[in-house]
């Protein structure tokens, strides 16, 4: 479409003003010779159809499902940046269930789209993929977020084993979840850390809190998952909970935990190693010999510091650093045999 300013009047061979006024994508011409000349516009349409809420013409979809096959040969970083838009839309699953009926789903996201047809047990509405675009559409408008929900089931199809009476169960799926997901983003050449915070949430989405967790042990919980995304993971499972049954359910558990977080990050306890009263300098100069155990002790001091976070004080922790010492290392030492 071009605008003759000259003339006042607008150029439109193709009649896309037409197709615009009635939200539809459609190829210009022969879509099998546009696709052919660059298959990336085959991803183009559905990341269009994802963040306008436009439908794609038949013929122009047929033609993307003939040809799927040849996003292959489209670099990983322009698959990444389509990807990237159709997940951060308003409704990222508009885009991937297109995605998946072109077949272009499984040449990009094979571990996605295997979840096609995987059912699940208990309250779970949908299978395995389906469950997991509802999870990408729940999550808050973060990418690393995003991500996480979309992949962090995609460990279930090669989990999957059915009992004796039936049951379907996907043991350690949470880890096979991350491992996929670190392969498959860096398939795709997404930056490392992007990579580190997404197959850290979905490495802990599977958290069981009760109400008898100790703060002690909310604390570890924080270590475990990280000060700074810790917040995401809570999100993660309200998301992964709305996706159960595609509704919001209330989570007074989860409710709870999240404020029981907040109070702990607002006490600016110590979560690692920086956060603590001392250092290695410090241990180097009590005369901790350089080495691994500089790490031990300091792990050790954490340790304490996580349970009893008064504890964290300079003088303190060099006497309680004294003390652990000789008893683990001076006394281990002097009771070792002569060489």
């Amino acid at each position: 479409i071009a605008l003759d300013p000259l003339r006042e009047r607008v150029i439109d061979p193709h009649s896309g003003a037409r197709d615009i006024a009635h939200h539809v994508i459609r190829a210009i011409g022969d879509p099998l010779s546009r696709f052919t000349e660059d298959a990336l516009r085959m991803l183009r349409a559905p990341r269009f159809a994802s963040q306008l809420g436009f439908s794609i013409e038949s013929g122009t979809l047929v033609a993307i499902t003939e040809l799927s096959a040849r996003i292959t040969a489209v670099s990983a970083e322009r698959i990444r940046d389509e990807l990237t838009k159709i997940v951060l839309s308003e409704r990222p699953s508009v885009g991937l269930r297109l995605l998946h009926a072109t077949r272009l789903l499984e040449h990009i996201l094979p571990e996605l789209a295997a979840g096609d047809g995987v059912t699940q047990r208990g309250q779970h509405q949908f299978d395995v993929l389906e469950h997991s675009l509802l999870a990408c559409d729940a999550a808050p408008d973060s990418l690393e977020l995003r991500l996480a929900a979309l992949l962090h089931d995609i460990g279930k199809p090669p989990t999957l084993a059915i009992g004796a009476d039936g049951e379907r169960t996907f043991h350690g799926h949470d880890k096979v979840s991350a491992d996929l997901s670190a392969d498959l983003l860096r398939r795709l050449k997404y930056p490392n850390r992007l990579i580190d915070s997404v197959t850290t949430l979905v490495r802990h989405h599977m958290f069981a809190y009760t109400p008898e967790w100790t703060d002690a042990a909310i604390r570890r919980f924080i270590v475990r998952v990280g000060a700074d995304r810790v917040r995401d993971l809570v999100a993660l499972r309200v998301a992964d909970s709305y996706a159960v049954a595609g509704q919001r359910r209330n989570s007074p558990l989860l409710d709870e935990l999240a404020m029981r977080v907040e109070e702990q990050l607002a006490y600016n306890h110590a979560f690692g190693a920086t956060d603590l009263a001392i250092s290695g300098n410090d241990l180097i100069e009590m005369g901790v010999p350089r080495g691994p155990r500089i790490g031990i002790m300091i792990d050790l001091l954490l340790e304490t510091v996580l349970d009893d976070p008064n504890q964290n004080s300079r003088e303190t922790l060099l006497r309680i650093a004294r003390r652990t010492y000789e008893e683990r290392f001076d006394k281990a030492e002097a009771d070792a045999p002569p060489r």
